[in-house]
């Protein structure tokens, strides 16, 4: 194994951490408007997520960063061919993160109001964005013999990445369910349960239809071992959410999400990112990748600071482990 497809592992790997943490609190944020049913309530659901959601994204700059450097070419293209999609997810998740800093600076129930309708819409679109991208970089797009994306934004808006966008957001919603049942107490953790159970559903058959879909027309062995743990996770996760075992519905939801992660990115392998005219077009993980030089050096940062990463954000959900309710709020 050369160093470009050690990165193309490790940037998969980058990927797989950030949808598992940051898909649950993009889901407990799309709750906010269907579990909470007051203030105090909507406070609980925010301060689950609260200490977390911003340690969270540090593994989407860490993807991102290392793509730029890691695969320059797969980058450039990535982000001039979906500038308007990522531009959006881009403003939502800072919409976000004013919004959650901001709400509680005023005792106005208008301003909060206002504040937790741009906690739901900008931790929707993000997680239906996601899945349309990464639905469009396994499906291939229009890239030109220069490595230049030439469709248009239309262009990424087909039936399959649409259907990827579905299942992430609906993926996600589930996983913030399960989640909120696992960190509260109280009604709100029994309405979690019950709404986990129904979103979870629709989540399965959704995501059944996706990953056949990828399956039949870019898998192989490898991802279609993948696929299979993803549906026998999900399966289990709404088992032991229905049974009250709130850790492992957790849990695996979590594996469902990595699962399917991981198959998109084996059908992806060697390209990354398939050209739909011209395979000889695709970039590549050898094409694309930085120079032996760049990736050494990167090798080395990487293998010293992931330990440090991995140990100051584990440390933080060991500190925040409880759970909370409508008690833990002031009147």
């Amino acid at each position: 194994m050369q160093l470009h497809d050690v990165w193309f592992v490790l940037i998969a790997v980058l990927w797989i951490g950030y949808f598992f943490l940051e898909g649950f609190d993009f889901g407990v944020g799309i709750l906010t408007k269907a579990l909470a049913r007051d203030e105090r309530e909507r406070r609980v659901l925010i301060n689950t997520i609260g200490p977390v959601w911003d340690g969270n994204e540090v593994w989407l700059l860490t993807a991102g960063g290392a793509t730029f450097a890691a695969f320059p070419e797969w980058y450039a293209t990535l982000f001039s061919g979906f500038y308007l999609a990522l531009l959006l997810i881009l403003v939502c998740l800072i919409v976000r993160g004013v919004a959650f800093e901001y709400r509680g600076k005023r005792d106005d129930a208008a301003w909060k109001r206002n504040w937790d309708t741009a906690i739901f819409w900008t931790s929707l679109l993000p997680a239906f964005l996601w899945g349309v991208a990464f639905g469009n970089i396994v499906h291939g797009v229009k890239i030109d013999a220069s490595k230049e994306y030439v469709g248009s934004f239309l262009d990424l808006l087909n039936g399959y990445a649409i259907l990827g966008g579905l299942v992430t957001l609906f993926l996600f919603t589930f996983h913030g369910a399960v989640f909120t049942a696992l960190k509260t107490v109280g009604e709100i953790r029994e309405r979690a349960r019950a709404l986990a159970l129904k979103v979870g559903v629709v989540a399965a058959l959704l995501a059944l239809a996706f990953l056949i879909w990828t399956q039949l027309h870019h898998g192989d062995n490898w991802s279609f071992a993948a696929m299979v743990v993803a549906a026998l996770a999900l399966v289990g996760a709404l088992v032991a959410n229905q049974l009250g075992r709130e850790g492992w519905a957790f849990l695996l939801s979590g594996v469902t999400i990595v699962a399917a992660v991981a198959m998109l990115f084996l059908t992806l392998f060697p390209d990354v990112m398939p050209s739909t005219l011209n395979p000889a077009w695709s970039l590549t993980v050898s094409n694309a990748s930085a120079s032996p030089y760049t990736l050494r050096i990167m090798t080395w940062v990487a293998a010293i600071m992931t330990p440090v990463v991995l140990v100051y954000q584990g440390w933080t959900y060991w500190v925040f482990r409880r759970r909370i309710g409508v008690h833990n709020i002031p009147a």
